[in-house]
């Protein structure tokens, strides 16, 4: 038996060839002449049989398929099945590319289909066909199909078309519903369908513990089948007798809502699940032309253009959240009974397909996420960089090629720091300031800008901590007063003195080494977390105003780091702390990443809960407050320090990183 395929080559289409050289027949593909090399890659996965896989060359855009006449001759009336799986499935694609593939692409394969005098012609069609008709929509209807506006939609409902209208050859028609990967592999080729939310998923269980109850979105019910079960069934249908002219639904009969599905992909990937859902339907009361106004809105269509970039949804796809369209698969069941294909369930192969996607799919797979990528030969301020979390970047920024420009206080330290970076291999270049006195910002500014020209990143380090109770610091009012000098008004100035050379360049970033304690509240830090709060909301302000030129800034909410800045507390010796070099790699992140902010989860954690449950959010700090007392320094005492007790411990390590 022979066969021919467009679309062989692809996702589905290489499945398909197993099943057919199973059979024992001699497998023809239209390959175009530069996609050779990928077949002879896939002629290894099928093995010996692969010889009896020939390479037809053509092209889907021309007439009759482009093929010769030595190849017509040679393969007239020699065809028993011709499958046309060609097509464009991609609901971002343009109209005209979506028009000249799907709807043209199908008239050259009849054409081609018909030359060759083939048996049977199998179109394989998709329920996008069906438009989005609401109800029940049959496998003998076509015409009543609607709402086709969307190019993808109305492509694969024309080319199906063509096939009924222009076929000169017995044919049978195939829809498929969402295809996704492998149901005992995950094997997939691209991101589509559910894959557009995998991103997101794994967004959210990067930010909260899988164990938080989270709200999402409730819509109509997707279709989803996996390849193995959509191959299978064409492989048994396309062999049957006595079926021509007729159309198979090849769907899952109780298909899962919008909601179930990422409910399943949540659980899959270890994510928060939606404990509630709501159905986006409850919205139908408002007229579809007041819910167009509100989306062309420029704010609006910035903002929902910005969150579906960053996650890699196309806008379309939000459109078919609310799909109203069920398929009836009667045809299928009937002469699929008996040969024990069947549709399994999402829910039993829905971590197959996470694991897959997220071990070869995930495009930050392809990213270059290393640090050399993102700051070699690039220009790179840290302040406070001789000792503790500066020190510590200061030396991958080193290793990683970056042209490090290094701030401190003590210019015999800055000078032993500066020779042992450059040791390493590193441009770096020295510069004493104390960055709590403003007119020496503006020298360093000026400086650094003079003999660099620009500056790509400025990480704000430097920094004083002060911890000591509000009931001790009565007439203390300078421990304010020099605390902001440096977290925030020093800061501010640098970031003041850089920005207008990154806004004129239209790139720069900023990172900011802020505190858990402007999340969690830390009793005893008022005077810190005061001014790290001030640098936070500064940040926050100058980024939605530089938003569109690519100047972005990261704010890390560092946890408690072992760092000379906490060493005269000695009770942090026997509580958890992260060490620099953990530090250090929340900086890498950030540089990398550039996300809006880095936190732990406890720290996320604990600002939900002052949010939401603020007195409980002060009980447990005021508990934290009460079991660990003041330093011997703090309080104005001689002598030696607290004895660290077990409850402290034991209390410390339940909230690790936080202040205390």
């Amino acid at each position: 038996m022979n066969y021919f395929l467009t679309g062989g080559t692809g996702f589905i289409g290489r499945f398909l060839v197993e099943k057919l050289l199973a059979r024992g027949g001699d497998v023809h593909l239209l390959v175009r002449k530069e996609s050779l090399d990928k077949l002879d890659a896939l002629r290894e996965r099928w093995g010996p049989a692969s010889d009896r896989v020939h390479a037809v060359v053509g092209d889907l855009g021309k007439p009759g398929l482009g093929l010769d006449g030595k190849t017509r001759k040679a393969l007239a009336g020699k065809v028993d099945h011709f499958f046309h799986l060609a097509a464009v499935y991609d609901m971002a694609s343009d109209e005209a590319t979506q028009q000249q593939a799907n709807v043209e692409g199908t008239r050259h394969a009849l054409e081609a289909a018909t030359a060759l005098e083939a048996v049977c012609f199998h179109h394989v069609s998709s329920i996008a066909a069906a438009g989005l008709y609401k109800g029940t929509f049959r496998e003998d209807m076509f015409d009543e199909a609607t709402n086709l506006d969307h190019p993808y939609l109305s492509s694969k409902h024309e080319s199906e078309g063509v096939v009924r209208q222009e076929c000169q050859v017995p044919f049978r028609i195939y829809r498929p519903g969402m295809v996704v990967g492998h149901s005992r592999t995950g094997e997939m080729d691209k991101t589509d369908g559910p894959y557009y939310f995998f991103k997101m998923i794994q967004k959210v269980r990067r930010a909260l513990p899988e164990w938080v109850p989270t709200i999402g979105v409730e819509g109509g019910r997707l279709n989803i089948v996996p390849v193995d079960y959509v191959v299978d069934a064409l492989d048994h249908i396309a062999h049957q007798p006595g079926e021509d002219g007729l159309c198979f639904h090849l769907v899952d009969p109780e298909p899962y809502k919008v909601g179930e599905i990422l409910n399943l992909f949540c659980e899959a990937g270890h994510a928060p699940r939606m404990a509630m859902r709501v159905d986006s339907r409850m919205f139908g009361f408002v007229p579809p032309f007041i819910r167009q106004s509100l989306k062309n809105l420029p704010p609006v269509k910035r903002l929902t253009s910005a969150v579906l970039e960053d996650l890699g949804i196309p806008e379309s796809v939000l459109s078919f959240i609310n799909y109203p369209t069920r398929f009836d698969d009667r045809e299928s069941e009937r002469v699929l009974r008996g040969s024990g294909i069947e549709v399994p369930r999402l829910a039993d192969y829905a971590t197959v397909l996470w694991d897959y996607w997220e071990r070869n799919m995930d495009p930050d797979l392809f990213r270059d996420r290393s640090l050399r990528g993102a700051v070699a030969g690039k220009v790179c301020v840290i302040t406070g960089a001789t000792s503790g979390i500066g020190l510590s970047t200061a030396q991958r920024l080193a290793d990683a090629g970056a042209i490090l420009v290094i701030g401190a206080r003590k210019p015999e330290r800055l000078k032993e720091v500066a020779e042992s970076l450059r040791g390493r291999g590193a441009e770096v270049h020295a510069y004493q300031c104390d960055f709590a006195d403003m007119e020496a910002c503006d020298g360093f500014v000026a400086q650094v800008l003079k003999d660099h020209g620009a500056v790509d990143v400025l990480i704000n380090n430097a920094g004083r901590s002060i911890r000591r109770s509000l009931a001790l610091s009565f007439d203390r009012f300078h421990d304010f007063e020099r605390t902001m000098q440096l977290n925030y008004f020093g800061a501010v100035r640098l970031i003041m003195g850089f920005a207008p050379g990154m806004l004129k360049r239209k790139k720069g970033h900023v990172v900011n080494i802020s505190s858990i304690g402007t999340l969690t509240n830390a009793p005893r830090f008022s005077a810190y977390v005061a001014s790290k709060s001030a640098l936070d909301a500064f940040s926050r302000c100058a980024a939605a105003e530089w938003s569109d030129r690519n100047v972005t800034f990261t704010t890390i909410n560092m946890p408690l780091v072992k760092t000379p800045m906490i060493a005269p507390t000695k009770i942090y010796d026997s509580v958890p702390t992260l060490t620099p070099d953990e530090a250090a790699d929340m900086v890498t992140e950030a540089i990398i990443q550039r996300p809006k902010r880095i936190a732990t989860r406890l720290g996320v954690f604990a600002q939900v809960t002052h949010a939401v449950a603020p007195k409980l959010g002060e009980i447990v700090m005021n508990t934290g407050y009460r079991m660990f007392p003041d330093s011997p320094a703090a309080s104005g005492k001689r002598g030696d320090q607290p004895r660290v007790t077990s409850e402290q411990i034991a209390f410390a390590a339940l909230m690790r990183g936080i202040h205390w």
